[in-house]
């Protein structure tokens, strides 16, 4: 059975509190809501970025489009007026070419109106893609005013851990150097199989560490060690610290 100076034994439960605390401060940065934010942040930009690629494209194509109809229009509609021009000239005196060019002149104006049906239809296209191209652009500014927040949410928190990190690694040095090596080397292994947590204090007769009330065989055994006597909880095996309050 382990052996330790009761005063030794508490300052092992301050190393103890010291740990948990180092403990939480990391468990609190891994589970920091910031992190997720940041992570879904990035997620929408590279979505978004995907998608102003794709509307991208989809604008070129249609301005493409626009043109391309703007120009057979122009086409159709010099021919016509040309036709025009020669019908209001006289100058065509044969009755089968005057009627030729009238149908012809007919026909450019059906031929016309379709185009134009066609280039009125794309530029609606053009201007709807335009539209959501706007909106895409205004959820990337969103996302990338999320996204700072996150990160300056996760940098202020890093900032705070660190800080409060120092102190506590401080503190543990200096209570470190105060417990025997024989019992912090125990305390160390029992702590690296429990889940951080290698003593406990033995509060009204419950360990701390599993929460465990100690049957009466134990109580009277630990009431009746020698206080420099390394307790065990017989549960989880971690070290038992007695205190005033230990009942015992």
């Amino acid at each position: 059975m382990s052996t330790a100076a009761a005063q030794d034994q508490l300052t092992l439960l301050e190393l103890q509190r010291v740990d948990t605390s180092l403990d939480r401060i990391e468990h609190r940065l891994r589970t920091l809501p910031a992190r997720t934010e940041l992570s879904v942040a990035e997620a929408t930009l590279a979505e978004l970025r995907d998608r102003i690629v794709a509307s991208e494209a989809e604008v070129g194509d249609l301005e493409r489009a626009v043109r391309k109809a703007e120009a057979e229009v122009d086409v159709v509609r010099t021919r016509a007026e040309r036709d025009e021009q020669l019908l209001i000239s006289g100058s065509i005196t044969s009755p089968k070419q005057l009627e030729e060019l009238q149908h012809e002149v007919a026909s450019l104006a059906r031929r016309r109106s379709d185009l134009e049906d066609v280039e009125l239809e794309v530029m609606e296209q053009l201007e709807s893609a335009v539209a959501h191209r706007e909106v895409l652009g205004g959820d990337f500014a969103e996302a990338e005013q999320a996204r700072a927040a996150a990160e300056k949410a996760v940098a202020d928190a890093e900032m705070l851990a660190a800080a409060e990190r120092s102190i506590a690694t401080t503190e543990r040095a200096a209570l470190s150097t105060a417990v025997p090596a024989d019992l912090l080397s125990l305390y160390e292994r029992i702590r690296a199989d429990n889940g951080g947590v290698g003593a406990a204090a033995l509060s009204r007769g419950r360990c701390e560490g599993c929460q465990m009330q100690l049957p009466p065989s134990d109580i009277e055994r630990f009431r009746a060690a020698e206080s420099n006597v390394v307790l065990r909880c017989e549960e989880c095996r971690r070290i038992l610290v007695r205190t005033p309050e230990s009942g015992l």
